[in-house]
């Protein structure tokens, strides 16, 4: 909250956002006047693009572009070649492209024109959504524009660059966003009616997906690296990382594609696996629409993280220059507010996440131990959600936490990995990479063991440390049962999210593209996979709670009830029954596997056990 008050107060998004020009003025609105600086305090509603006055010969000084910049009402189309050039355009489309305290009647008449005007001829420009700037047309002056521009943001720091590709790539972004919110939202309606004919054309559709981003990216990679006119930085940027992604992408395709077909035998069971689930949440339908309010709470959220970074990197103070001019001078600790800004990103996504997670456990354990399966207790979302706000919020806090203590390591070694980039050695290459595997394994074990820790805080109303270690006594004491049920029902949804990303990056991919030499387009892309797995996630995870509540509520019932008329299994008979399969042919896999030495001492093979 401070760290939001203080951004609001201090900080001014709208200049990052509308531009502004070199007397203190933000295009686009009315302005304060900055003592001492006498062209500042306009009102600039009507003006909402930059215009630099030397744009074909920029220059960066100390991350400051030397040109002068005005607020205009609309950029030049076509070349400017005199004085009289710039008068008729001024009268004619109301946008003067001079010094503001020079009158329009006095472009051909005063003799210091030459130096408060434009330099002559003024390229023809194009008013294009980055940073509203009026971009010049002319091939030798874009050059030189998008050099500098690119120039500027390469020596930013990580907190300013991260911004510039956000602000670059903004619409692209918020549009690939709503395209993975629509797969994601159809990938759900399609897993709640599976059926054997729609897990093969998922699995198709993957492999489809991920043949073709892995193609699209190494096409991209060649054609980029054959284009003689790839000169800038932006674009050498744009050829490295594309090649890093097309690796990436191929090597997960490799090892998917052979996962598919080492489990293909069990493709029947994750079927049935689904169909119960389906069953389940066809008793609770208002799980269907827990990831969108998810969803939609994160969005609320991120947007207001996204202002608060803006108003942090726009933080600092205004003075006037001795050429009446403006400044604004970054205050001191902005850095070490964004990084801790930072970490409460992490963190309140995952503590939303936990809550998904504790109101779907929370249902379906309502739904489970209720003796009449026919007649499902009265809204058990709602009651979920009543107990999580009542007495586990801290459950959900103190999980998350543990989330983001794995994360930021992760985080910090990335941000260490990139500075030394250039000095380290093989050897601290492969330490960094060991670091980043381990701290990443440690990460999914800890989801894996909060998931159960959740659901038992559900069953039995403990605290997370309690609930936490009666998690870890169930899963250790039915491990290989639970492993083996729900191993492959994992992966299936795995590759749904595998195939929201790959269909979504593939937009980003042709999205991007079209503008290759404005957009160092790495950080937007990025987001994009990003933002498309953690919708993925957040719905598909609906499923994945569901299921492990479900066997976990079914070890449980299994440990305290015998099944007598003392104490009945709450469990039904459809899920008994699939349990029993699944572990006949677990086990028949093991003894078939083990048959030949068994043969070899006494040549008897064990019958499996029910």
């Amino acid at each position: 909250m401070f760290i939001t008050g203080y951004a609001v107060m201090a900080g001014a998004a709208e200049r990052l956002v509308l531009g502004y020009d070199s007397f203190g003025n933000i295009c686009g609105r009315k302005n304060t006047p900055v003592k001492g600086a006498p062209l500042s305090g306009q009102d600039m509603s009507n003006k909402k693009y930059v215009f630099f006055l030397n744009s074909c010969s920029l220059e960066l000084q100390s991350l400051k572009i030397s040109s002068v910049s005005l607020c205009v009402s609309s950029c030049p189309q076509e070349q400017l070649n005199s004085l009289e050039d710039l008068q008729s355009f001024a009268r004619n489309n109301g946008s003067c492209l001079c010094i503001y305290n020079l009158n329009i009647s006095s472009y051909t008449l005063n003799p210091k024109a030459a130096e408060l005007c434009p330099t002559l001829p003024v390229p023809p420009s194009k008013s294009f959504p980055l940073f509203n700037r009026c971009v010049p047309q002319n091939p030798e002056c874009y050059s030189k524009y998008a050099s500098v521009l690119i120039s500027m943001v390469n020596e930013m720091d990580v907190f300013h660059r991260i911004l510039s590709g956000i602000l670059a790539g903004r619409d692209t972004v918020i549009g690939l966003s709503v395209l993975a919110l629509a797969f994601s939202f159809i990938l759900v309606l399609a897993f709640r009616f599976i059926r054997t004919l729609l897990v093969h054309t998922l699995i198709a559709l993957v492999v489809f997906g991920l043949s073709l981003v892995s193609g699209v990216l190494w096409w991209l990679y060649y054609d980029y690296r054959n284009d003689p006119s790839t000169e800038l930085e932006t674009q050498k940027e744009n050829v490295k990382f594309l090649l890093g992604y097309a690796i990436f992408s191929t090597m997960v395709t490799v090892v998917l594609l052979s996962l598919m077909l080492v489990l293909r035998k069990r493709l029947q069971f994750t079927v049935q696996l689904f169909r119960i689930v389906g069953k389940i949440i066809g008793r609770i339908p208002f799980l269907l629409f827990q990831p969108l309010w998810t969803f939609l709470i994160l969005i609320a959220f991120w947007v207001f993280w996204v202002a608060v970074l803006l108003s942090l990197g726009t933080a600092g103070t205004a003075q006037a220059t001795s050429g009446g001019q403006v400044e604004y001078r970054a205050l001191s600790g902005i850095c070490y507010m964004a990084w801790y800004h930072f970490v409460g990103l992490i963190w309140t996504s995952e503590f939303i996440l936990a809550c998904q997670q504790m109101t779907i456990a929370g249902a379906v354990v309502t739904c489970y131990f209720n003796r009449n399966k026919n007649s499902p207790p009265p809204h058990p979302v709602l009651s979920s959600i009543s107990v999580l706000f009542c007495y586990h919020l801290g459950t959900a806090v103190k999980g998350s936490f543990l989330i983001t203590i794995l994360r930021i390591p992760r985080i910090v070694l990335l941000y260490l990995y990139n500075i030394l980039k250039q000095k380290e050695s093989a050897c601290a290459k492969c330490l960094f990479k060991c670091c980043f595997c381990w701290f990443w394994c440690q990460e999914s074990c800890l989801r894996y063991f909060n998931q159960h820790a959740y659901t038992t805080t559900a069953i039995n109303g403990t605290n997370f440390c309690t609930s936490a270690k009666d998690a870890v006594f169930i899963l250790a004491k039915n491990s290989a049962k639970l492993a083996s049920i729900s191993c492959f029902g994992d992966f299936i949804l795995f590759l749904g999210k595998v195939f929201v990303v790959c269909f979504t990056v593939f937009g980003g991919l042709m999205a991007f593209n079209y503008h290759r030499e404005l957009q160092a387009w790495v950080v937007p892309l990025l987001l994009v996979g990003f933002f498309a797995y953690l919708m993925s996630h957040s719905f598909l995870s609906v499923f994945e709670v569901t299921a492990d509540a479900m066997f976990l509520c079914f070890a449980i019932d299994m440990e305290t009830n015998d099944g007598s008329a003392e104490k009945p299994y709450f469990v039904d008979q459809e899920l008994l029954t699939f349990v029993s399969q699944s572990n006949k042919l677990t086990e028949g896999q093991k003894h078939r596997s083990a048959r030949p030495f068994q043969d070899n001492e006494d040549g008897t093979e064990l019958q499996p056990m029910v």
